[in-house]
């Protein structure tokens, strides 16, 4: 247990630097821009982002329900 809590910690410090990458890239791209075109990326980010999130936040919904009717 203690070894795979150890490997998770060390993925997580080192994601972060990875996954940064990409939104330096979006702001470049973004900053050659004009207003309209800028605000449509920013628009498509928000997009992409909204299902992945939407699934995070229900997975955790039926968890905290599932959790909390256990307690009872």
């Amino acid at each position: 247990m203690g070894r795979r809590l150890l490997i998770v910690l060390m993925l997580m410090c080192t994601a972060p630097a990875v996954y940064a990458q990409g939104c330096s890239l979006c702001t470049k791209t973004a900053a050659g821009l004009d207003d309209k075109s800028a605000k449509g990326l920013n628009g498509g980010i928000l997009y992409l982002a909204a299902l992945p999130l939407a699934i995070m936040g229900t997975v955790g919904f039926v968890w905290w329900k599932h959790n909390k009717n256990n307690k009872s």
